[in-house]
């Protein structure tokens, strides 16, 4: 008999092979600076942090790691921000024009929102907007840190490509122990990493999109309509919270000027959401700011880009349907379209499943561990959202919570959906259905 696995298995397949295979490189001793072996939890932790495009790290990437480790981690998280079928699709391309059907199956899998036809011209416009953007954001990183910071030009432009990278797909990785705390009043130096987190997160979808229909907004699809209007309503959103939460924190803002305030208003919304960067200390923040961590972490970015999340779209949808329900209206509509039942229940599932995991992951910790429960809440869902950032705890939790958060990790990037699909045995049409009937709600 003839047996093969179901496109969402080999996604989830893959990116455990890469995970595998980063780990095994990262416990080399050239990786490590003291020149042994790095410990398989360390090792593996940053693995998953790395592909998983998360930037959680239990050591410190510029110091624990030597020049050839941190080429790794990028290669990682470069990877990982494409997607594994993305790349395979790339290859595929230089080889032979003429796919498989079963290879733009996959990759369609690992990219949601696309059409079997849109894969080869989707694959190209990822390789051209990823070298673009990170190319350019590179260069205006390195002549900043030359031309402003003293740094020499091979150091500048290490760094500059690093973080280039890391932004584009909202890894949050950072050779500074600080991150990017020291640069939190420089506008040249965060505006590009900023500019490089949204092109990114917005989703290929979407970009692909605007390429063809920019000039003629009322031919978007609902998708681009609904992420782009959503990634809009939460920049705006977090940035006036994240002004009035922390204006007079003497921590945080109260000792900048006005226009450094709003700076780090604005950079610290367009990095909760899944770029995992922080230009201000995390911990020192007050309960409000992380209290609206949770909600931003939770939601994320766009589908099918480098974002984590339960994405903009879904959350868009979950609040149409409301509406609609409020209304008393039949269809769920937006922008003059009916959303498709089997969106509406794709939109259920991923939250549901999403919610489950940040509880489970979060009383499993709290069972390892004596830290307050709302680090641990932070901890969990900027995990389980592909952020990256952290309240300080990482490092000091035990191995049995490390290794928890790489599964949150690992969960939040395959995408719940995808692995709910992998795990299955697969769908089967029914040939009868059951009698209906309406059960009381509320």
């Amino acid at each position: 008999m003839k047996s093969s696995l179901h496109p969402a298995r080999v996604v989830a397949l893959i990116f455990a092979g890469v995970v595998i295979l980063g780990t095994a490189l990262l416990m080399l001793p050239a990786s490590s600076s003291n020149g042994l072996s790095a410990p398989f939890v360390t090792a593996l932790f940053t693995s998953v942090s790395a592909v998983c495009v998360t930037g959680l790290i239990i050591v410190d990437t510029g110091t624990y790691w030597t020049a050839f480790g941190q080429v790794v981690i990028l290669a990682l998280f470069q990877l990982g921000g494409f997607g594994m079928m993305t790349v395979a699709t790339l290859l595929g391309l230089l080889v032979n024009r003429s796919f498989r059907l079963r290879t733009k199956l996959i990759a369609q899998v690992e990219n949601r929102s696309l059409a079997v036809g849109d894969i080869a011209s989707v694959a190209k416009l990822v390789f051209v907007v990823t070298l673009v953007v990170e190319a350019v954001v590179a260069l205006l990183l390195t002549l900043r840190l030359h031309l402003n910071y003293d740094i020499g030009w091979a150091a500048a432009a290490w760094s500059g490509l690093f973080h280039a990278v890391s932004a584009f797909n909202n890894a949050g990785f950072s050779i500074y122990a600080d991150n990017l705390i020291g640069y939190a009043t420089d506008g040249v130096m965060l505006g590009p990493i900023m500019a490089a987190i949204i092109v990114g997160g917005i989703g290929f979808p979407v970009l692909q999109d605007l390429r063809n229909k920019f000039a003629d907004p009322r031919h978007w699809s609902l998708h681009t309509k609904l992420t782009l209007s959503g990634t809009a309503i939460l920049l705006g959103l977090g940035f006036a919270c994240f002004l009035w939460f922390e204006w007079s924190n003497p921590r945080t803002f109260a000792h900048m000027s006005t226009a450094d305030k709003l700076l780090s208003a604005l950079f610290t919304s367009v990095s909760a959401r899944t770029a995992g960067f922080n230009a201000l200390d995390i911990g020192a923040m007050t309960q409000e700011s992380w209290a609206l961590h949770y909600l931003l972490m939770f939601i994320g970015g766009g589908s099918a880009g480098t974002a984590g999340g339960v994405k903009v779209g879904t959350v868009a949808i979950l609040i149409l349907m409301v509406v609609a329900e409020v209304r008393g209206r039949p269809d769920c509509e937006a922008f003059g379209r009916r959303i498709a039942v089997a969106s509406q229940r794709q939109a259920i599932t991923v939250l549901v499943l999403g919610s489950a995991m940040v509880v489970l992951g979060t009383l499993f910790i709290l069972r390892e561990t004596d830290f307050p429960t709302d680090q641990v809440i932070f901890e969990v869902i900027s995990a389980f959202g592909t952020v990256g950032l952290s309240t300080g705890i990482t490092a000091a939790l035990p191995e049995s919570s490390q290794l928890m958060l790489s599964l949150l990790m690992y969960t939040g990037r395959v995408g719940t959906i995808t692995l709910a699909v992998s795990l299955a045995l697969g769908a089967h049409r029914m040939p009868y259905r059951y009698p209906e009937e309406h059960p009381i709600v509320g």
